[in-house]
């Protein structure tokens, strides 16, 4: 149905653009009144340059005749352009800017390579601030220098704000503010360049100083020291970053300061939350035949405050931004205490109908444990001697009538045990806050290159994996059922974790409204081509042009391997920050680089094989050189998730999907199919399937977060 109202819509669009002539098109419009600007640009360069030199012959007639030179035969004009290039000229020059309307041919030329080529020599909107700049300043400028001068440096405008200035301020004080504005852009434009200079220096005099120290005074003779050569970025590396100003590298021959890590635990009182047995006994007699039901107590976490101290004498790729500071806890909201309810009720009238049901099949057994999690509680039994497991499995809707509950999910037997389990989903079900998770020892002392906090076991244990070695994720799950959440959950994760310089961040969203909350951290976590002014893409040609541009920086952090015998980007890395690589031979610091894709259905529908085979490529060969692929969709049917795509990615989240067809696409098993929303999902990696239930976070959160 939606194919079709697509392909109508096409043959209504079609049909409007085939009623209006052919030269009439939005696009070829662009580039004709590109070409004119191009060639308005070249006309008023020439015009410009022989007004220097015909303006004393030319001004009177102009002068006389005004407009109407341009269509007067009798007046012969000596401008290069003739009586329109003069007359331009004239008023440019001599009626408004002077010298500064040698601009304005560059800013007519900028937008007609923009308009004609479709690629922006420079940004639209940057070009046309500074040309609005310099056509005060130059002419004011230029008016102040030559005010004694015959010809009109400065034009009108010139003449009008130096008469202003110099009667308001005086010469001297128009003059000590014409400097200090030039003086003020200087600085503002090469502030990097001065700041690694002045830092340049500075180490050197505490190196002479500690040197003397040493010695104990001056020696006669300088001790030679190596000068620190200047890091010049690869321009491959433009393939994915046009703001250079937070991105440019210091040299990796500076010496950084030294930097520790000390790390602080603070331990809760886990008296209570110890993971002894305690057994509930029925009443009603002494009965042989009764099966006792052990409860196990839910695990706490304890909570890690670190904090980040400089390490080494080794280069530090976090210099350029070292006023960075990562956003502090309190941004996310306490949604729950963490700790989870046991009522002994419930779970011994799960036990009791458990039991019952597997008696009516003749299905005796020996044992029953239960672990209580935050949204299911797993119960776990010890079959008879000579019980098939096959028995119990088939009882899944059985035991699910019983018990009056949705969602019974059996696990025969459980991996590593010689047990089998019922998952029940507990009547009251306990929010797992992200907060926690941040906060946990877990995470916090993570040693992992990519950690994810993607919630927590049945034993209330926080799970945290590694994103690093997945190494790319495939999350499905119908609308609804936690997959905006979970992906939330990811970023949130690498975000309180990773620094900018270490961490860069593609996000693609078809949808528009998903993740567009991360653009304020445009500049410190988001790739982008150049020349997008919108770092979250939308359109589906630009995605299939970042895609294409990812595959290239892909192929050339491998040249980079190459060249320096390693085999993955922590060995590089590793090699590059203890200075054995050159910046020289186009050596530079690899920061991870993670693709989120939001809504894959919708692009495999668009653009099919234009999107499939960049990605297929990625997530065969990127995971040696840092690019990660998280892809999320709600549909997740052969024709989406292809053979190609699924045979390389190992690592699978799936929340509650509607049928055990969608279950078995994305997990190769069923069981997606028996969750029971609201963030309960099951991982699959490398073969074992965990049931955990994702953290919340909310979109205040993420907001507050983005905007820190």
């Amino acid at each position: 149905m939606a194919k079709t109202k697509t392909t109508q819509a096409k043959k209504n669009t079609s049909n409007e653009e085939d009623r209006l002539p052919s030269f009439f098109t939005i696009d070829r419009m662009k580039r004709f009144g590109g070409l004119f600007l191009l060639f308005f640009s070249v006309f008023l360069m020439i015009a410009f340059i022989s007004y220097l030199f015909s303006w004393k012959l030319d001004q009177g007639k102009i002068a006389n005749l005004g407009w109407r030179l341009i269509f007067s035969s009798l007046s012969e004009v000596n401008n290069a352009m003739g009586r329109l290039g003069a007359f331009l000229s004239h008023v440019f020059i001599y009626t408004f800017f002077g010298i500064g309307s040698f601009i304005l041919p560059f800013w007519f030329f900028t937008l007609g390579v923009n308009s004609t080529f479709q690629r922006k020599l420079f940004p639209t909107l940057k070009i046309t601030f500074y040309t609005t700049l310099f056509l005060l300043m130059i002419p004011l400028t230029a008016q102040y220098i030559f005010s004694q001068s015959g010809f009109s440096f400065g034009g009108g405008m010139g003449r009008m704000l130096y008469g202003w200035l110099s009667t308001l301020l005086g010469r001297w004080g128009l003059g000590i503010l014409l400097f200090g504005g030039y003086a003020t852009y200087v600085l503002y434009k090469f502030r990097k360049s001065i700041s690694t200079a002045w830092t340049n220096y500075q180490a050197g005099r505490q190196k002479e100083k500690a040197e003397r120290e040493r010695i104990g005074g001056e020696s006669i003779i300088p001790e030679e020291r190596e000068m620190p050569t200047p890091h010049f970025e690869d321009d491959s590396y433009d393939v994915l970053n046009d703001e250079k100003e937070e991105d440019k590298e210091l040299s990796p021959y500076e010496e950084p300061e030294e930097i520790i890590f000390e790390t602080k635990v603070v331990e809760e009182d886990t008296s209570a939350s110890s993971n002894e047995l305690f057994t509930i006994h029925h009443t009603e007699g002494e009965n042989n035949d009764e099966v006792s039901l052990e409860v196990e107590k839910p695990k706490e976490e304890t909570i890690s405050e670190t904090t980040r101290v400089r390490e080494g004498n080794l280069y530090d790729h976090t210099l350029e931004l070292s006023r960075y500071q990562f956003p502090p806890i309190e941004l996310l909201d306490d949604h729950g205490n963490g700790n989870i309810s046991i009522d002994k009720d419930e779970l011994e009238s799960n036990k009791d109908q458990i039991v019952e049901t597997l008696k009516n099949y003749k299905i005796s057994i020996e044992k029953i444990k239960a672990t209580v999690g935050p949204t299911v509680t797993l119960y776990e039994i010890v079959p008879s001697p000579g019980v098939r497991i096959s028995k119990i499995k088939n009882l899944e809707d059985d035991i699910a009538l019983s018990l009056a509950a949705l969602g019974i999910r059996i696990i025969a037997p459980i991996p590593g045990k010689g047990t089998i389990g019922i998952e029940v989903p507990n009547v009251r079900k306990a929010v797992v806050s992200m907060r926690s998770m941040i906060k946990s020892d877990r995470f916090q002392n993570a040693n992992m290159d990519l950690p994810i906090a993607i919630g927590k076991t049945i034993t209330n244990e926080n799970y945290i994996a590694d994103l690093a070695k997945m190494p790319h994720l495939l999350m499905a799950g119908a609308t609804g059922q936690g997959k905006s959440v979970g992906l939330n959950a990811i970023l949130v994760s690498l975000l309180y974790k990773k620094h900018p310089s270490e961490l860069k961040f593609v996000l693609v969203d078809p949808k528009k409204v998903e993740l567009t909350l991360y653009s304020k951290i445009e500049k410190y976590y988001l790739a982008k081509l150049p020349g997008d002014e919108d770092a979250i893409i939308t359109d589906t040609q630009k995605v299939i042009k970042t895609l294409n541009s990812l595959t290239e920086e892909m192929d050339q952090r491998y040249d980079l391997l190459k060249m320096a015998m390693v085999r993955n980007i922590k060995e590089y890395n590793q090699k590059f920050t203890e200075r054995k690589l050159s910046p020289l031979k186009g050596h530079r610091f690899l920061p991870y680089i993670v693709l989120v894709i939001d809504e894959f259905a919708d692009l495999m529908m668009t653009a099919g094989k234009d999107v499939e085979t960049p990605i297929a490529r990625m997530a065969q060969l990127a995971r040696a050189i840092g690019i990660h692929l998280v892809i999320a969709t709600q549909r997740p049917s052969v024709n989406i998730i292809t053979g190609s795509i699924k045979a390389n990615f190992p690592g699978r989240l799936a929340f509650k999907v509607a049928q055990k067809i969608d279950s078995r696409t994305i997990l190769d098993t069923g069981g997606a199919d028996q969750l029971i929303g609201r963030g309960d999902l099951l991982l699959s990696l490398n073969s074992d399937i965990i049931r955990l239930q994702c953290p919340f976070v909310d979109t205040p959160e993420i907001e507050n977060i983005t905007t820190f």
